[in-house]
């Protein structure tokens, strides 16, 4: 889906922002999708790499059916070449050389209700490059009842991302950093389409989050946490969750230790002193940033502990000390 054929046989790639040109016989960036005769293929639809139930706080979703469970479905490739992956076994492979098994997405319901979950999540590796399958099994899952969410680094182009809105709940974009270089040096990608289709997503209705991974020396400056943090408050909402997530050595970035605690505290402090009303921490233990409270009172709301997570508002989605509204889905 969303290509363009060539009268030469090549092909361009409309799905992801970096709009590949591909030869007859060539792949695309993200290494899964390939040009046979003017015609581009998918290597992996119907097809994952991993399969589990997750606690929705994992992806992480905080304000989207917390305390719920997710089925979580990855298969492999990447449009990113991010050099401190976690995931860089199935992200970074090639899909000929990897065990992946069939997935049918007309199945997606059963098996989620079998495993014990209340929604579907694609995940583990870039959800867009799968997009024929994710749009087919989300549909599939919003049919039956069931919430669906990506986790992705949002560089999927305008159309496909206004096809799939009606069946995706929830997206956490991974924005990397807030500075072009880094992008160009670390993840071989571009900033400003992520933040266009962060923009999208939130005026489409799609129920959005934001990560951002604290690495030493390289996006963890207060300056650069301003900024991003008042870009969310002015281009998005002061409602939209942010999760800053600690860095630790992977991959090819192992030339630098774990984010210090100290610069959590600062990202998370630049965060409020924007505005922003839900500022998270994660890959780390700092119990005053995890829980949710209200922006009103300052009533707790959520108690978490991890990925486990008490909610102490009730159906109206209503904080029961002052009457305010809370920017839940339930």
């Amino acid at each position: 889906m969303h290509y363009e054929s060539l009268a030469d046989g090549q092909v361009i790639c409309h799905l992801c922002a970096h709009g590949c040109r591909v030869r007859d016989g060539g792949r695309g960036i993200c290494g899964v999708r390939e040009n046979h005769g003017g015609t581009l293929y998918s290597l992996i639809a119907g097809r994952m790499s991993s399969m589990n139930a997750d606690p929705i706080e994992k992806k992480p979703l905080y304000h989207f059916h917390p305390s719920t469970m997710a089925l979580s479905f990855g298969t492999v490739g990447c449009n990113f070449s991010c050099a401190h992956c976690q995931n860089y076994s199935i992200s970074q492979t090639d899909p000929d050389k990897f065990n992946l098994r069939p997935l049918d997405t007309a199945d997606v319901p059963r098996l989620t209700r079998s495993m014990g979950c209340q929604g579907v999540s694609w995940t583990y590796n870039e959800p867009s490059i799968w997009y024929e399958t994710t749009l087919e099994g989300s549909r599939a899952a919003v049919a039956d009842g069931l919430y669906t969410c990506y986790v992705t680094n949002g560089y999927i182009q305008e159309a496909p991302l206004r096809e799939i809105s009606p069946v995706l709940g929830a997206m956490n974009v991974d924005v990397k950093a807030f500075r072009e270089e880094f992008y160009k040096d670390v993840c071989k990608a571009k900033l400003q389409p992520v933040l266009d289709t962060c923009q999208l997503a939130h005026e489409l209705g799609i129920f959005l989050e934001l990560t951002y991974l604290v690495i030493p020396e390289l996006n963890d400056s207060d300056d650069e946490f301003a900024e991003f943090a008042a870009w969310v408050r002015d281009s998005l909402d002061t409602s939209v969750p942010v999760h800053f997530s600690r860095f630790h050595p992977d991959f090819h970035m192992v030339d630098r230790g774990r984010t210090p605690r100290e610069t959590m505290r600062r990202a998370v402090a630049a965060a409020r002193k924007a505005g922003l009303d839900n500022v998270y921490v994660g890959n780390i233990s700092q119990p005053e940033d995890e829980s949710t409270k209200c922006a009103g009172c300052g009533a707790v709301l959520v108690d978490r502990a991890g990925f486990h997570s008490r909610v102490l508002f009730g159906a109206d989605a209503q904080c029961t000390k002052c009457g305010r509204p809370v920017p839940f889905v339930l």
